[in-house]
């Protein structure tokens, strides 16, 4: 018979994310006690414990609400035997690590598969070069113990980086190797955690003896945090003198980064660095017609070019954009036409016409109701800052200039137009309201 706890666990999973329920939820074992109406949590470690408390405690108890028709006192406790370790918390939920923390070597276990393989990555010039090194680094047939990807906004450095996961992942249990994937912000994060927790040795442990290759995406975000930096270049120091490897990606060049450590500029620059550029013409084409045969979809010579032309700068964009259209067309039941492309490519950022920063600066001026000498004063005003920023974004996106002749359009340093570059792309990624508003604020801008 399913206990109380099992029920709540069931209606867990269905509402949180599978990686958040899989790493915090499943490893708790619970006792729910009726006649006190109070539920024990019993979590493998303190470091779950505490995040447990302080992250789940509220959704945990609105399901108890469902499943108990009332909320019972919550107790999280960490287990008298603690004998495992703190799991590394993966990034959209792809691996976890679940082992004692014993010197042995143990293999990674994998919960689910990376998204994306080296199988569906469409090479072609501006990418050939990052590609190659990512499958030679996983062979080990390249020298470098450190690969550093970097790439704009959708071009395919995600792509690498998770393929490359996936190759290793697939021969972990032949190889023993140990591997991880997160975001740097969520390797902050766990590092805040592990100080608050006081489980810093066990942090370190997980990091620095438990794993042989650690793959980290977005390391931008490191930018003005001093601990956090002087940790990581621990971490990867500690690595690399073991015979370890380290996989970075990032927007932005090493060089281009401010407010990182000197030394750990200097390290970022030691390993093999590949960039990933706008792919041409011809590879936009190959992929739509990769994305469409996946979609088991024939896709028109017209309507092929069309999207290719006028979606250049964002390969997740593109591919975002035949799936509307396919799912469009299913829905009415209709063959795809470039009509019918024409009324789904309006929803996205599209290359109607080359901008120049007078134009940009003129269309964030206009939309935001605000004038030139305003947005590059030095005001701190959240409206200024925002029209800045997004004007920061848009000519990274849509001009050739340098980050350093961006910012002196608005009198700032380059520094500063990476930090608006980044809080734009931030807010994006989380589709939070506010990264709703930006988007459309940015379509309306380019359109």
């Amino acid at each position: 018979m399913i206990n109380a706890w099992e029920r709540i666990q069931i209606n867990l999973e269905k509402s949180l994310k599978p990686g958040l329920f899989q790493l915090w939820v499943k490893p708790l074992k619970g006792e729910y006690e009726s006649e006190t109406e109070s539920l024990k949590l019993e979590a493998p470690n303190d470091f779950i414990a505490s995040w447990v408390r302080e992250k789940l405690q509220g959704v945990i108890q609105e399901t108890c609400l469902e499943v108990l028709g009332h909320k019972p006192s919550l107790k999280v406790v960490c287990s008298k035997t603690n004998g495992i370790s703190s799991p590394i918390k993966p990034s959209r939920n792809i691996i976890r690590q679940n082992q004692p923390a014993l010197p042995a070597r143990k293999s990674l276990k994998v919960v689910s598969g990376f998204k994306f393989n080296f199988d569906d990555f469409v090479v072609g010039p501006s990418n050939e070069l990052a590609y190659v090194a990512s499958k030679s680094f996983c062979r080990q047939s390249i020298s470098s113990d450190q690969l550093f990807l970097s790439s704009s906004t959708g071009l395919g450095k995600t792509h690498l980086a998770q393929a490359m996961g996936n190759q290793l992942a697939a021969c972990a249990n032949k190889k023993n190797i140990r591997l991880a994937y997160l975001t740097a912000e969520e390797f902050a994060g766990q590092l805040v955690m592990a100080l608050k927790s006081r489980t810093m040795e066990e942090f370190k442990a997980r990091f620095r003896d438990q794993l042989d290759v650690l793959l980290l995406e977005d390391i931008h975000f490191f930018q003005g945090k001093e601990k956090i930096q002087d940790e990581f270049l621990s971490t990867i120091n500690a690595l690399q003198c073991q015979g370890k490897k380290v996989v970075l990606t990032s927007s932005f060049l090493p060089k281009e980064l401010n407010g990182i450590d000197s030394n750990l500029v200097s390290r970022m620059c030691r390993g093999f660095l590949a960039v990933i550029d706008r792919p041409d013409m011809e590879t936009r084409q190959k992929i739509v017609k990769n994305k469409a045969s996946s979609l088991m979809v024939s896709i028109p010579d017209d309507v092929t070019d069309f999207l290719a032309g006028r979606i250049q700068k964002d390969i997740r964009q593109l591919e975002s954009c035949l799936n509307n259209l396919v799912f469009k067309a299913r829905m009415l039941k209709s063959n795809i036409t470039l009509d019918l492309a024409m009324e789904v490519i309006k929803h996205f950022d599209v290359e109607d016409h080359s901008l120049d920063m007078d134009q940009i600066l003129e269309q964030v001026c206009r939309v935001f109701d605000v004038t030139y000498e305003s947005i590059s004063s030095k005001s701190r005003k959240k409206q200024y800052v925002l029209a800045r920023n997004i004007a920061f974004y848009i000519a990274r996106r849509h001009t050739e200039f340098s980050l350093k002749e961006i910012g002196n359009r608005l009198n700032r340093r380059h520094s500063t137009v990476i930090k608006g570059i980044t809080s734009v792309e931030k807010e994006l990624s989380r589709k939070s309201p506010l990264g709703r508003q930006i988007k459309q604020t940015i379509n309306q801008i380019v359109a």
